[in-house]
């Protein structure tokens, strides 16, 4: 039996690791070699006295390369169950935003990818192009994720639906305290940390569902047990982006 307490911190400091790649080290170092001198850096988006297309681009293209890397370390060696489950929500956390922000910014012509083609002529064509490749790359990204969750599907066939809906709802609360505390305000909840995180994690829901047929694994996963130190390190974490990353952080170069 998984304990939920311990769940729920996994997936919160799984949560904010994605979000800290793709808004510090992705855009933040982007826009600090481009030669910003000023970055503000929130939960939801990054702001800089500068703006580039590889700025744009940068959040996507470490999410990617985190879960790529993510990937490999799972296939490197054997994990207590807490730590591979923190893996396997790191990797997908990291691929779904990278994967969704294609389909997103084709779709709705808005965000990183949207500033990325902004002014590529025919627009269409691009916008189309992003669509297709957020399909087909979202969909690999889903399939990656489901054989990394396999070792969790057991005997009980509700345990790997809570393992997966339960970092949803982790997720979309955690984002939303967080982007409220935004100077923004609400605007910024409603455009960005919501549909970024509820968004792109939406593959989450659909994992049992592709993974229903297939057999337990021989390498079944025992329970995620109490731990008091994956939830002490959630609480500080979670503390730390709601109240100090939440209404940004102002950086002068």
């Amino acid at each position: 039996m998984d304990d939920e307490l311990t769940v729920i911190a996994i997936a919160s400091l799984a949560c904010i690791q994605q979000d800290l790649l793709h808004e510090g080290l992705g855009h933040g170092v982007a826009a600090w070699l481009s030669g910003a001198h000023e970055i503000t850096l929130s939960t939801v988006a990054l702001q800089s006295d500068i703006s580039t297309r590889w700025i744009s681009a940068s959040g996507t293209l470490v999410n990617l390369a985190a879960g790529a890397a993510l990937w490999a370390v799972l296939q490197a060696k054997p994990f207590s169950p807490a730590a591979r489950y923190f893996l396997v929500l790191a990797m997908a956390g990291n691929l779904f935003t990278a994967t969704g922000y294609f389909l997103f910014s084709g779709i709705a012509n808005f965000g990183d990818w949207g500033a990325v083609i902004d002014g590529l002529e025919p627009h269409w064509t691009w916008r189309l192009a992003l669509v297709v490749l957020g399909v087909v790359s979202y969909g690999g990204a889903m399939k990656v994720v489901a054989h990394a969750l396999r070792p969790f599907k057991t005997r009980e066939p509700a345990r790997l639906r809570r393992l997966c809906v339960t970092p949803y709802v982790a997720d979309g609360v955690l984002a939303a305290a967080a982007g409220a505390m935004n100077p923004l305000g609400l605007f910024y909840v409603i455009a960005s940390a919501l549909p970024s995180t509820l968004g792109a994690n939406a593959g989450l829901l659909a994992l049992p569902g592709l993974t229903r047929d297939w057999a337990v694994s021989d390498r079944e996963t025992a329970g995620i047990h109490r731990s008091a130190a994956w939830i002490a390190a959630a609480l500080l974490s979670v503390l730390l982006f709601v109240f100090v990353l939440g209404p940004g952080i102002t950086l002068r170069f």
